[in-house]
């Protein structure tokens, strides 16, 4: 098969439809058992979370966007389901590339690889991506940092926020990224070289255009003061890994600033890892109460399964309480070199 014939098929992102009765759906799986209950159990307590005067913090793990849950992320920011957004830079890369109007692909975990890279085209599982089209975006991505301030270092949030105001400018359809800026709401990265913007970045210094330097320790003092400063916090996660543990420290990050809680109020995770290997991924509430991070009396799930089947169920169903969201008193950002926020009364 050649080139154009392994890219026909793109991937078709789930588009949020409030219409449907995914609610009621999710209210019934709580009178059945394993995970579905515990699906049930997450929408409910999602559901508290948005009732409640709270900074609802998010993590996402994994090649969310390529498998085609950027528009539900989306819905989460422009809604504000969601009051912040930590993820790998390869989602926020991923989610750059379809708002320039480009594909993720169907493919086959069968294939064979060593043809497709021949014809440059990647493979994440089953879906596939033009490796082309992939460098086109790292230099832009380069070129953008060129363009600014090379004197002083940018915590993630800041860099994202800008490139989202940049990108906003090329946008074909709202991204995660671009959506973040349009909302004021912040997005953090805190492994942002293990991605192809740190590639893009790294390449344009190659080249001697740019000096930019990233401020994570600002990320995470400001993650902490997100959680510190907050009536109380809640977390979901769709996947482990950095994205998790960035803002599960942020409680205890907090405690060393004089801002300490008693942990994340709420806590909801959407993993496929299990405990017993001993990975962060995994790892459970229970485990990380003892650290501090989640609250003795936190109200928490854990539902292993999918992101890509959770994710879609959830967001439709929240989608359906229209009166739910409108009455949120949700946080408001000012959004800058420092990030300043405040709550309503």
């Amino acid at each position: 098969m050649r080139k154009h014939e392994m890219l026909s098929r793109p991937t078709r992102p789930v588009t949020v439809d409030r219409h449907k009765n995914a609610a009621a759906l999710l209210e019934k799986m709580q009178g059945i058992s394993f995970q579905a209950r515990n699906l049930g159990a997450a929408y409910q307590i999602w559901r508290r979370m948005l009732q409640d005067r709270i900074m609802i913090m998010m993590g996402m793990a994994g090649a969310m966007v390529p498998a085609g849950l950027r528009r539900l992320v989306v819905y989460l920011i422009k809604h504000r389901l969601i009051d912040c957004l930590v993820s790998t830079g390869a989602n926020f890369f991923h989610d750059l590339h379809e708002t320039l109007g480009r594909f993720h692909f169907q493919g086959s975990p069968n294939v064979d690889d060593v043809t497709l890279q021949k014809n440059l085209i990647d493979r994440m599982y089953d879906t596939l991506a033009d490796e082309e089209e992939f460098r086109e975006e790292d230099a832009l991505i380069g070129r953008f940092a060129a363009t600014l301030d090379q004197s002083r270092p940018y915590t993630t949030r800041e860099f994202l926020y800008l490139l989202g105001k940049e990108f906003s400018k090329r946008a074909k359809e709202d991204g995660i990224v671009t959506a973040a800026y349009k909302a004021g709401v912040p997005l953090y990265c805190p492994a942002v070289g293990d991605s192809s913007i740190g590639i893009g970045i790294a390449e344009n210094r190659y080249l001697r255009k740019n000096h930019l330097t990233f401020d994570v320790m600002g990320d995470v003092l400001e993650t902490a003061r997100l959680a510190g400063e907050s009536p109380a916090s809640g977390v979901i996660y769709f996947g482990g890994g950095t994205p998790k543990n960035f803002i599960q420290q942020s409680e205890v990050t907090a405690t060393f600033i004089r801002q300490a809680h008693s942990g994340h109020k709420y806590a909801i995770q959407v993993i496929t890892d299990p405990a017993h290997w001993g990975g962060l991924s995994g790892c459970t509430f229970e485990e990380a109460q003892s650290w501090g991070k989640i609250a003795p009396d936190a109200t928490m799930v854990t539902v292993h399964c999918d992101s890509t089947i959770a994710m879609p169920l959830l967001v439709t169903a929240l989608s359906e309480d229209a009166a739910l969201i409108r009455r949120r008193k949700k946080p408001v950002f000012k959004m800058g070199r420092e990030l300043k926020f405040s709550f309503p009364r």
